[in-house]
């Protein structure tokens, strides 16, 4: 991504991000299509796992050499995002075009049914995503390659942090695309002007009603008013995502879910990329330069591209720049 340019016709971070997640092509060819499988939690709870099914008889199958074993890629979504995403769309295609088995694990709450458990998702939920790779770890038989997307990039450099050394038997390589690694700055970032008019807006449209109705299955679970009354990331996270989470305040979440303060701690090939005009993950929280992150981070940072945008092409243009790039640095380092 060194050389992307965003089209002439799409200037700025935020035309870049909502263009491409509302009308650029996600994919070439047929749409995916996925199986969706059910895992029951130690918890006694639920997540649903989507996988790529193969592309129609009919359509061009890609060419996979004899002998090697086949590639599996998981994706982690972004906050309220699921299999349905553009960059979700646009991976499997990248994927598909590769002959890669593809899935994509949702967070809890995010495929369609409310889960069960006095609990959703977060920014840090590095345990939730061990449990996930180690069980797609198993099943493959191979060290997995995974990209995370904004929230779910910042959770799985979290696990590859905990986990260390250990992570190089689960996965081969690890990107984290769009996150927000400096979780205060970001939130700030979010929770301000434009941004709060528009994404906060978009964001709380649909995490409020779930959290009401989680509070319907779990009455007393958090103070119902106080979060019927928040118009912020910030108040949402102080009444249901932090105290939900083992949290004490949002203060607290942000600082222990942040993924920059550890990025020494990787022990795997871990790819970091953002844009610098992304409008809510400032440039200047994000690491100045390789230096002392050590010798397993790779850092990406073109000038353009927004928050999981990099659209590419004349109009209405297409959003498969950044996953092929992705991709690539993945299958090399992996």
């Amino acid at each position: 991504m060194h050389g992307y340019r965003a089209p002439r016709w799409l200037p700025g971070g935020n035309l870049q991000t909502i263009w491409a997640a509302r009308a650029s092509r996600r994919h070439l060819g047929p749409p995916p299509r996925f199986e969706r499988e059910r895992w029951a939690t130690p918890d006694g709870d639920f997540i649903d796992v989507d996988h790529l099914l193969p592309q129609p008889a009919a359509a061009p199958q890609p060419v996979v050499s004899a002998g090697a074993p086949r590639q599996h890629l998981v994706l982690f979504h972004g906050l309220e995002g699921s299999s349905e995403s553009q960059y979700a769309q646009a991976f499997a295609s990248v994927a598909r075009s590769r002959g890669w088995a593809y899935s994509v694990p949702h967070f809890r709450g995010c495929s369609g049914e409310l889960n069960r458990a006095p609990r959703a998702y977060h920014s840090g939920d590095f345990e939730e995503i061990g449990w996930i790779l180690q069980r797609l770890r198993a099943r493959h038989g191979a060290p997995l390659l995974v990209v995370g997307i904004s929230l779910g990039g910042n959770a799985l450099l979290r696990w590859a942090q905990e986990a260390g050394e250990g992570a190089a038997a689960t996965a081969a390589a690890v990107a984290a695309v769009c996150s927000p690694i400096d979780l205060a700055a970001s939130g700030a970032a979010i929770d301000r002007g434009f941004n709060r008019l528009v994404y906060t807006r978009m964001f709380l449209a649909t995490m409020k009603p779930k959290a009401l109705a989680k509070w319907q299955q779990h009455p007393g679970l958090f103070d119902r008013q106080r979060l019927a009354a928040a118009r912020t990331l910030y108040e949402f996270d102080n009444v249901f995502t932090a105290p939900l989470h083992g949290f004490r305040d949002t203060a607290d979440y942000w600082q222990r879910a942040s993924a920059k303060p550890h990025l020494e701690r990787l022990r795997i090939p871990a790819l970091v990329l953002n844009a610098a005009n992304d409008p809510f993950v400032p440039a200047a929280s994000l690491p100045p330069g390789p230096g002392p992150l050590g010798r397993f981070v790779t850092l990406w940072r073109p000038a353009h591209g927004g928050h999981v945008g990099f659209p590419q092409g004349g109009f209405p243009g297409h959003v498969l720049a950044m996953p092929q790039a992705v991709a690539g640095w993945l299958a090399e380092h992996g």
